[in-house]
């Protein structure tokens, strides 16, 4: 599967979704018992935020072995989650990287206010680096999640082996459940 089929099944899953009022995703011990014996052999990545709320696997009507998702408070990115890129891309050839941020999301608020104070503050510096003037929760969610995916291009670009990945970003609305594929920046 290549970067554009990828990407047609993530929008394709999120309709399912958004008209379903079940879990679609294969979650069978048929496949429990394949991913265990066979490996995972996910289509994409997604790198979501922690936010109880953005449940990937369902946002895009996915089972086991089917995407490769890291979660993390802001989709603020370090060495440790490039690494986990790096393993799906490079090891299980994963063809697309989602940045999926959301709406409401609490580290681009307490970014906005300015108001964060222990490890938090690790988070909110980057989303606040990331939003720059921004006090609007769309925009800022949308640039958030534009410059997390802008940073792991750039951190890939000197790896040939990782060269025929795509990394783009969208934002999914927490009270519609819809998924908006942004543009790059």
């Amino acid at each position: 599967m290549n970067e554009s089929e990828s990407l047609a099944r993530l929008k394709s899953g999120n309709r399912k979704y958004l008209e379903s009022t079940n879990q679609i995703g294969d979650i069978s011990s048929r496949i429990r018992r394949y991913t265990a014996e066979i490996g995972q052999h996910p289509f994409a990545i997604i790198v979501a935020c922690s936010d109880a709320r953005e449940i990937p696997e369902a946002i895009f009507s996915c089972g086991i072995g089917e995407l490769f998702t890291i979660r993390v408070a802001g989709n603020v990115i370090d060495e440790s989650i490039l690494g986990s890129i790096e393993y799906a891309a490079g090891h299980l050839h994963c063809p697309l990287v989602v940045v999926l941020g959301h709406t409401r999301c609490g580290a681009v608020a307490a970014a906005i206010s300015g108001e964060s104070s222990g490890y938090i503050k690790s988070i909110t510096d980057k989303v606040s680096r990331a939003i720059g003037c921004e006090t609007d929760d769309r925009k800022a969610c949308c640039l958030n999640a534009q410059a997390t995916a802008a940073t792991i291009r750039s951190a890939f670009a000197e790896h040939p082996e990782l060269s025929g990945i795509r990394v783009i970003s969208a934002l999914y609305d927490i009270s519609s459940g819809e998924v908006d594929f942004l543009p790059e920046v």
